[in-house]
């Protein structure tokens, strides 16, 4: 379960699924209808997803390490 609101899964925002990080790549939420998430990712392009059976975590991709 992620340690977010589904409020927070605003369109634009941008998310990794904790679990295919590296397989999917980064996401960026395209809409949020009825706690039903769908994602457009990098590497497998659309994904729809329940946030509460599936471990996403929202990026900052302008931050800098």
């Amino acid at each position: 379960m992620s340690d977010f609101y589904i409020g927070d899964l605003t369109p634009g925002t941008f998310v990794v699924n904790v679990s295919k990080e590296k397989e999917w790549g980064i996401g960026q939420v395209q809409s949020c209808i009825n706690n039903i998430v769908t994602i457009n990712f990098e590497n497998v392009g659309k994904k729809t997803i329940n946030p509460r059976e599936v471990e996403l975590k929202i990026i900052n991709i302008n931050a800098t390490n």
